[in-house]
């Protein structure tokens, strides 16, 4: 920690406690114990029950849980792909030309994404590029919507890269797109998992734009979670809530092993 004392530690700690307890954990510790409740009328549930999860686990809720992750890893791939893309060919941009893609690339995440989606509607929704309906528009909105992430991110490792390591390679012969492949994608490593653990995360939970864009057949988890408590079924809910936070933390747990290796090497 940067607080040395002890007394300061201390401090630290309980201060980060006060502020972690009631407005990060206590919520998820609520839902976490409603999922195993059938009812809950007093200061505490009662009726303790795993059927929810039986029902969150099979079924449509797996469906739906199928199609969160579809939809999360292939618009974090293309996310990636593209921001990765444009924050290299960014990086060799004048300052003013680089402000305007940072410009375009931010506004997807400047506005409500419940306006993303609605611009994704009437842009896709008549020939030629007609894709309401259909799975696509909704991997597009979610890819337009977590592109940003990873632009950013990989921008910010391009800025923090030594230039050192491309020049030695050029001045021993090696071509751009060998130094690219063999010395810069290597050196970004690291950022590029981490934001594609970033974009993943953002996927899973995205609901304003999915809810005005989502066909009946592909419906992802938190559209579910969101009618299943519309329709009053708050304990159903909450363990299908459970179970998106929990595999998306088990995926991101994976990303962060695989980015902790990239940073050994």
């Amino acid at each position: 920690m940067l607080v040395h004392s002890r007394k300061g530690r201390w401090a630290a700690w309980a201060v980060f406690f006060v502020l972690f307890l009631p407005l990060f954990a206590l919520p998820l510790l609520v839902i976490v114990a409603a999922s195993f409740s059938t009812s809950w009328s007093g200061a505490f549930p009662s009726g303790p029950t795993g059927g929810h999860y039986a029902a969150a686990t099979r079924g449509e809720s797996l469906e739906a849980l199928t199609t969160s992750l579809v939809t999360a890893v292939t618009a974090s791939l293309l996310a990636l792909t593209v921001g990765s893309w444009a924050a290299l060919a960014a990086a060799n941009l004048k300052k003013r030309g680089k402000a305007v893609l940072d410009a375009l690339f931010v506004l997807p995440v400047a506005v409500p994404s419940v306006v993303v989606g609605l611009a994704v509607l009437v842009a896709f929704s008549q020939p030629p590029f007609l894709l309401n309906g259909t799975r696509w528009i909704v991997i597009l909105a979610h890819t337009l919507l977590v592109t940003a992430f990873a632009y950013q991110s990989v921008s910010a490792a391009l800025t923090r890269l030594d230039p050192a390591f491309e020049q030695a390679a050029a001045s021993l012969g090696a071509r751009p797109g060998h130094v690219l492949r063999r010395v810069k994608l290597p050196l970004l490593l690291p950022s590029l998992n981490a934001a594609a653990g970033l974009c993943f995360a953002l996927s899973m939970g995205e609901l304003s734009a999915t809810m005005m864009l989502y066909p009946p057949d592909w419906m992802p988890l938190p559209v579910q979670i969101y009618t299943a408590t519309d329709r009053g079924a708050l304990f159903t809910g909450s363990a299908v809530a459970v179970v998106l936070m929990g595999s998306t933390l088990l995926v991101l747990l994976a990303v962060s092993r695989i980015r902790t290796r990239a940073s050994y090497r």
